[in-house]
């Protein structure tokens, strides 16, 4: 079991080089060696903090790995030995914020256009999942921990030569975009999870699906380094109203799998009823295998999912369901499902086939989004067709929106972009009695152009 001690070995190679060409005074390169490996210690420790709990194999990877670095903290200990010392107490904090070492390589890159913290935050991430993929169940607590501090260290990073590259516009309903061909290289895992987080709103739905990748990327750690795998299905329910982010958000997820390995294209195929569901007997089952078919090496997206139960005893919709139940067992290293739909439709559909429960076990509910995220939604809409709202404008549709029940079918995205449009409609006649209109002018909505609360869309 050497990922650790390799991925040790590489945070002090390199971080220790930075170091010493930052020319840093008065300290040996011997120091600053030793320096680094403390600090990816307490990175390490910190992990296995977060849990409250420390396996025999989790200590002698530690062990392992930092006992040729630090012979007199660790080196010749046992696990009995590091239970019974303090030392993993004494870092338990710190990944509670960035480190003293990162927040100096972030000011020297904003002053030198250098890319040195980027470095720190791809070799320290990759010490942390080295310690959560010790143990054959990795616990929740550890993936949170580290997708905190992650999150911590891509704030520093912001505004730097090397920070995360900027995200698409966050909403609902970014467009579908054509999938890479499968011979271009894959995304940066980071640069997808901060596509995520550039999200509006979800913050469960974003902590969720970060766990989904965080376990994924252990299990393909341990399985490269011929560990016991505690096997997880990747398939998913996503509940919630429409327009909550659910196709954007299985869109996202699916390149998150290309960037892990686990699928080859990462593309996403949308599908509903319709499309899965024949009209005579030995066609249905037809549909489904071809809707796999295309989703082969990326994602499937069933879309309203609950209405394959619905239908009388000569609906095919349950015969649908089998197929789906058998595929997603025969091709779970191909294919990955996603239904959606209302939540509690959803919970009869799943347990409409005694299958349905073990192959999609992990439900992530979307809520509807609050009048503020939907008018940064809108403002956002209105943005990326070169429009801009005055502060009054944005006023009114919070008033219109905070007038509408957040009932079953509420349509959040959907009825922004609807609310959208309808403005700019009303702007067009606004201004159609002037005579030459500025770009200011025509670029520009106006609390005229939106409805007043309780006015029909």
């Amino acid at each position: 079991m050497g990922s650790l001690r390799d991925e040790v070995d590489a945070f002090i190679d390199t971080l220790s080089a930075v170091l010493v060409g930052l020319g840093t005074q008065r300290i040996t390169a011997e120091q600053l060696r030793h320096d680094c490996a403390i600090e990816a210690f307490g990175v390490a420790c910190a992990v296995l903090a977060s849990d409250g709990r420390q396996t025999d194999d989790e200590l002698w990877e530690l062990i392992s790995g930092f006992g040729p670095h630090l012979d007199t903290q660790i080196g010749g200990a046992t696990p009995s030995d590091v239970r019974r010392s303090d030392v993993i107490d004494r870092f338990r904090r710190h990944i509670d914020v960035p480190s003293e070492m990162f927040r100096l390589l972030v000011d020297v890159d904003r002053a030198r256009g250098t890319g040195h913290a980027r470095t720190y935050y791809d070799r320290a991430l990759a010490v942390a999942f080295a310690v959560a993929a010790a143990d054959v169940n990795t616990a929740e607590s550890e993936l949170r921990a580290i997708e905190t501090w992650r999150g911590q260290l891509l704030t520093g990073l912001a505004g730097t030569a090397a920070g995360p590259k900027p995200a698409g516009p966050p909403g609902a309903d970014n467009p579908p975009t054509s999938p890479p061909p499968p011979q271009e290289p894959p995304e940066p895992i980071d640069d997808l999870l901060a596509e995520l987080d550039a999200l509006i709103g979800m913050e469960k739905v974003k902590g969720e699906v970060r766990l989904v990748a965080d376990l994924t990327r252990v299990e393909k750690l341990r399985r490269e380094r011929d560990l016991p795998v505690h096997p997880q299905s990747r398939h998913l329910v996503f509940t919630g109203n429409p327009g909550t982010g659910k196709t954007t958000v299985a869109r996202l997820l699916s390149r998150i799998y290309r960037s892990l390995g686990i699928v080859d294209r990462g593309h996403l195929v949308e599908t509903d009823r319709s499309g899965l569901v024949a009209g005579y007997v030995g066609q249905t089952a037809t549909k489904v295998v071809a809707a796999f078919d295309a989703a082969d090496e990326g994602t499937l997206l069933v879309d309203e999912a609950y209405s394959l139960i619905r239908g009388g005893d000569d609906d095919f919709g349950r015969e649908a369901i089998d197929t789906i139940v058998k595929l997603v067992e025969d091709r779970r290293d191909r294919v990955v499902v996603i239904l959606t739909g209302y939540t509690n439709e959803m919970a009869l559909l799943v347990a409409a086939n005694p299958g349905m429960k073990s192959r999609f076990p992990k439900s992530i509910h979307f809520p509807d989004y609050s009048s503020e995220e939907l008018v940064a939604i809108l403002a956002m809409t209105a943005s990326k067709s070169h429009f801009e709202l005055t502060d009054d404008a944005k006023a009114k549709a919070k008033a219109w929106l905070d007038a509408i029940p957040r009932d079953t079918g509420f349509g959040n995205g959907r009825l922004v972009r609807n609310l959208f449009e309808h403005a700019v409609g009303r702007q067009a006649g606004r201004l159609a009695s002037v005579a030459e209109p500025t770009d200011e002018q025509l670029l520009t909505l106006e609390a005229d152009d939106f409805l007043a609360p309780g006015e029909a869309l």
